[in-house]
């Protein structure tokens, strides 16, 4: 194959490709509900400043989630 028709293919159809998919992760990412598990997880490096948790809290925050 020629490299001037992946350079057409690449200026058209695949940008407007990797737009459609931007489009979707975007709105995949802004989806009504996902603020509560994004905060969740935001907050996981903080949960324990002082001592990692010990197995009883480690099963409690395991067990909320399901």
């Amino acid at each position: 194959m020629d490299y001037h028709i992946f350079r057409e293919f690449a200026d058209s159809w695949f940008l407007i490709f990797m737009f459609v998919f931007f489009l979707a992760v975007v709105a995949w990412v802004f989806r009504p509900g996902s603020r509560k598990t994004y905060e969740d997880t935001s907050e996981i490096p903080f949960r324990h400043e002082d001592k990692p948790a010990n197995a009883s809290e480690a099963g409690e925050s395991r067990s909320s989630k399901d």
